[in-house]
């Protein structure tokens, strides 16, 4: 009868020991963690989990995103007046672009930081336009700058719209996107709140043969910061990659609904 009771205490323990963990049931190998931590591009510090792989088009969106340098792997973030945020399961890499010394960048600014940046790069300049809050309207960059195309001129207008625009205006000129599985890079969660919302970015996208879409979240936040590339908390080894199969979207700072997914609308060349 002991030996009954110890058998079945010492399997009992077997199993709890080895026994999947509540994300090795996530789909699609969303908490592979394999990060090149001596690479100092998105591109190659994340690797795609084995079956998946990026098709970003050389001058896209995607391309610009995915080659943007981060920091040294473990550095921290820095808010506006050079206070560190701990990363405690938020992130594990920061954008490696410089802040303004005041609190203007926050989590919507850095969305169209982003995008400007890459229409600027592009010489797109003509389509460089966010809307204000004030009025509901796109304000151009070579309007606002007179035709300067300067990359001085650049930072000079998106700091204005940093004190013009908000989650708010920036959620009524994005478009709904219709189908979750539609996901792209360059989309945006993102809630108009009441004080406050939140805008998160999809900065990488990568996909399996049978269609199945991986995806990396970038944000900013709230005292006005660096960029970072979110942990899922729903993996306990700190990876950052998420899937669609959950009822929700849940991230380390914010929940969204699938419904809350935006993107920019598409524009004439």
């Amino acid at each position: 009868m002991r030996f009954t009771i110890l058998a079945a205490v010492m399997l009992m323990g077997f199993f709890q020991f080895f026994a999947p963990k509540q994300e090795d049931f996530l789909a699609d190998n969303t908490c592979f963690t394999k990060i090149a931590t001596s690479e100092t591009t998105l591109k190659t510090r994340f690797i795609p989990p084995h079956g998946f792989e990026r098709n970003a088009i050389q001058g896209s969106y995607h391309d610009f995103l995915i080659n943007l340098p981060l920091k040294t792997f473990g550095s921290k973030v820095l808010t506006y007046n050079g206070l560190e945020k701990p990363m405690d399961g938020v992130y594990c890499s920061v954008i490696d672009m410089d802040l303004d010394p005041v609190n203007l960048q926050q989590c919507a600014d850095a969305v169209m930081r982003l995008k400007g940046e890459y229409l600027h790069q592009t010489g797109d300049y003509h389509k460089i336009h966010f809307n204000y809050l004030s009025d509901g309207k796109p304000h151009y960059f070579l309007d606002y700058s007179k035709g300067d195309t300067s990359y001085k001129g650049f930072r000079k207008y998106m700091k204005n719209v940093f004190n013009r625009a908000n989650t708010r205006s920036l959620k009524n000129e994005l478009v709904p996107v219709s189908d979750k599985n539609d996901i792209r890079t360059g989309d945006v969660f993102i809630v108009a709140g009441n004080p406050y919302g939140h805008a998160i970015l999809v900065i990488d996208v990568v996909e399996n043969k049978e269609g199945k879409k991986l995806f990396l979240l970038a944000q900013s936040y709230m005292p006005a910061q660096d960029t970072q590339i979110l942990i899922n908390p729903n993996c306990s080894n700190n990876s950052p990659w998420y899937n669609l199969e959950t009822p929700a979207l849940e991230t380390p700072e914010w929940n969204f609904n699938w419904s809350d997914l935006q993107r920019f609308p598409e524009e004439k060349a």
